[in-house]
């Protein structure tokens, strides 16, 4: 067993404080100034001013929330995050960290005096945790002052929990294990070469206990725990594991696992619900949450293509049962399951119609469940939210609407019976900068598809304009996934939207089939028809702009990343009204991605098997057997370290219409990194270079000149 206690920050921090303050107090006041102006155009840099509300966690009591908060601070090129506390009552929100240690996951003690979070602080010449950058858990007063580290484990932890008593914290650790298998010697002797096989990470679990300050090991299965969840009676820990840390054997080959903590016996609950019976054989397990008497045990499997699945376990043991949540006609669960306290109502988070609302199935017990709730209603996309311990108590919610990003908001049965179109009651204004922005006009439109079905998008046009204006340069934005939607919500991000319209741009989202929040049907309407009734969405989408006089034919765009890049791809590969595209993190090829990309679960859903079972299937749903079709002028963005869809895509993107087909091209390659691009300049750079290729090949504008 090794021994932890709790060690302090050390000096230097209350400087760093008062900087911070000084900051703030600085861009209040210019906030201040600018609100005495007339609202002005957006502008790229504008989106580096904004900060977003990641997590919230209600106090037990309900008196405050526990947040975390994320920035641009330059020069730094990361964004930060930092953990804050507000209350509820006086709305006095205080900063409680002020590193760059990316502090997350807050948790409550039961005497909501002390939180404690996870983050990976690192001072100068250190190399002992817990300043070496490892993550690490700490705690912090709600008052205030300096965070204690609470465990220094050698190369970090990887999750924990806290004991509902608040008397014990659980946390995985990450080791290696070398497989015994007739090669082991020759991988040993040739150590510096990158074997496929050999080695793989998995995970320990332990309990550290706060009074002795002693940790034990509990659980050491060789597997890789992905997540782990304890029962409030601390009888049970659920995890989902898998053989690996690899996604692909995530995807089919991950598992839920009981451990009895009285007994140290395993259970591992029967799959059948969600691999034999389930629409693919690739479903990811997510989301556990315990019920507060510990007799539940609820988690999602969700799905590339198909409806995600709520799932509860009960009879816990030896023999369990399982049951298959019927969900709410026409919501996609997004995951956030959370039992409100002291009831076995099971509430998670759901898309529906460009909205993404809080739903609750009442009483899920015996294999049974009542009916289903909306708890936040209205116009509303909500990203996070917490309950307090007490059975009727407030709820905290993160919400974003179509005039305001995304803030915390508190709903309570006085709010829902004052208010009851919009039951909330702000507490937080983190982008206050907003109110001096001309703001887009978003809607939503709805136009009938190639078969007849009804489709949905968001419009967004100029702040200030008017039918009577006539149409007008058009960017068409498509969304990733392809399982998710543009929501009905001011967004402002490096994919276009907001950014176009302030610029003049009328800019359409559409919600094109496979999308979520529209039905079961019309998510898996897209499974086997890539290529196919997603751009017959699009392309009527756009026929509809142009008949509604909104969208000028000779002066057309499309724009997207990962699936929205391969939608891109196919879209221009089919109608040559386009003029200028920007791909980016693109499909070109399915085998290619099938053959190269983390989660090959994905191709083999929509192409309905593998490449020697569906080999024109994958054929037909590729863009790259038809780029001599192209037009449009391609702007090609990807990280060159994508492991979703790799830059071979894009370099043979580039290479067929540069050296081949003809069209004005260019591709950009951001070193180091990933499926999404996360510094600073990158992000900028992406911004900048799309609306300067859009605004030469549709305004005719000179980029240089514009500089």
């Amino acid at each position: 067993m090794r021994k932890y206690g709790p060690t302090r920050v050390r000096a230097g921090r209350a400087m760093n404080r008062t900087v911070t303050n000084i900051t703030g107090m600085a861009v209040l006041l210019t906030v201040a100034l600018a609100r005495a102006e007339a609202p002005r155009t957006i502008v790229p840099n504008d989106y580096f001013s904004l900060a977003a509300i990641n997590e919230c966690r209600l106090s037990p009591d309900g008196r405050h929330v526990a947040y975390t908060e994320t920035r641009w601070e330059p020069p730094a090129e990361l964004r930060n995050t930092d953990l804050w506390v507000i209350n509820c009552e006086t709305r006095h929100a205080r900063r409680l960290t002020f590193d760059r240690a990316n502090d997350a996951h807050p948790v409550w003690s039961p005497s909501g005096k002390t939180i404690y979070f996870s983050a990976a602080r690192e001072l100068p010449g250190s190399s002992e945790p817990p300043y070496d950058g490892t993550m690490q858990i700490w705690s912090v007063s709600v008052d205030g002052g300096s965070p204690r580290a609470v465990t220094r484990v050698k190369d970090g932890i990887s999750g924990f929990r806290l004991a509902m008593d608040g008397n014990s914290i659980y946390y995985t650790r990450s080791t290696e294990q070398t497989d015994d298998d007739p090669f082991a010697g020759l991988r040993s002797k040739y150590d510096s070469i990158d074997f496929a096989t050999g080695s793989r990470s998995v995970h320990t679990l332990w309990r550290l206990d706060l009074q002795s300050w002693r940790a034990e090991q509990l659980v050491d299965e060789k597997r890789f725990i992905r997540s782990f969840a304890v029962s409030p009676d601390e009888r049970w820990i659920a995890m989902i594991t898998g053989p690996d840390a690899r996604l692909i054997t995530h995807e089919g080959r991950s598992r839920v696992d009981l451990f009895d903590v009285e007994q140290r016996t395993h259970h591992t609950l029967p799959d059948r619900l969600w691999r034999e019976e389930a629409p693919s054989p690739n479903g990811w397990l997510e989301s556990l949450a315990w019920s507060s008497d510990s007799a539940a045990l609820a988690f999602t499997v969700m799905f590339d293509g198909y409806p995600t699945e709520v799932l509860v376990a009960e009879r816990l043991g030896s023999s369990p049962t399982v049951q298959r949540l019927t969900r709410p006609a026409g919501a996609f669960v997004q995951g956030g399951l959370t039992w409100r306290p002291g009831t076995r109502d099971l509430c998670f988070v759901a898309a529906h119609q460009a909205r993404t609302r809080v739903l609750s199935v009442r009483d899920v017990r015996d294999g049974r469940h009542g009916t289903s709730d909306v708890l936040t209603p209205g116009d509303v996309v909500v990203s996070a939210y917490s309950f307090s311990r007490q059975k009727e108590g407030p709820v905290a919610v993160v919400l974003a609407t179509p005039t305001s990003p995304g803030d915390l908001y508190q709903m309570s049965r006085e709010t829902r019976e004052i208010k009851a179109s919009f039951p909330y009651r702000r507490l937080t204004e983190v982008n206050p900068q907003v109110a001096e922005w001309k703001l887009p006009q978003i809607s939503l439109m709805e136009w009938k598809s190639r078969d007849g079905r009804t489709v949905q998008g968001v419009l967004e046009l100029p702040p200030d304009y008017k039918p009577a204006d006539g149409p007008l340069p058009t960017v068409i934005e498509l969304h990733g996934g392809p399982t998710s939607a543009t929501t009905y919500s001011l967004r402002f991000w490096v994919y276009g939207r907001t950014l176009f319209a302030a610029q003049g741009y009328a800019l359409l989202s559409p919600n094109y089939r496979g999308s979520t929040g529209y039905g079961d049907q019309f998510l898996i309407d897209l499974i086997g028809n890539e290529n196919d009734i997603d751009v017959a969405d699009i392309l009527t989408g756009v026929d509809a702009l142009i008949e509604r006089g909104i969208a000028d034919p000779q002066r057309l765009g499309v724009m997207g990343w990962s699936n929205g890049g391969f939608l891109t791809n196919c879209v221009i590969t089919q109608d040559s009204r386009f003029k200028a595209a920007s791909s980016g993190a693109g499909v070109v090829d399915q085998f290619m991605q099938w053959g190269e990309e983390d989660t090959p679960g994905h191709v083999f859903n929509y192409m309905r098997g593998l490449p020697w079972e569906q080999a024109a299937a994958y054929m037909s749903a590729s863009p790259a057997y038809a780029l001599d079709k192209v037009k449009a002028a391609t702007l090609i963005h990807v990280g060159a370290n994508d492991p979703r869809v790799p830059a071979v895509h894009a370099r043979s993107l580039h290479r067929a219409l540069r050296e081949y087909v003809g069209v004005p091209t260019e591709l950009l390659t951001y070193p180091g990194q990933g499926h999404s691009l996360n510094t600073y300049t990158y992000r900028k750079a992406k911004m900048e270079w799309d609306l300067a290729w859009f605004d030469h090949y549709l305004r005719d504008k000179s980029p240089d000149d514009e500089q």
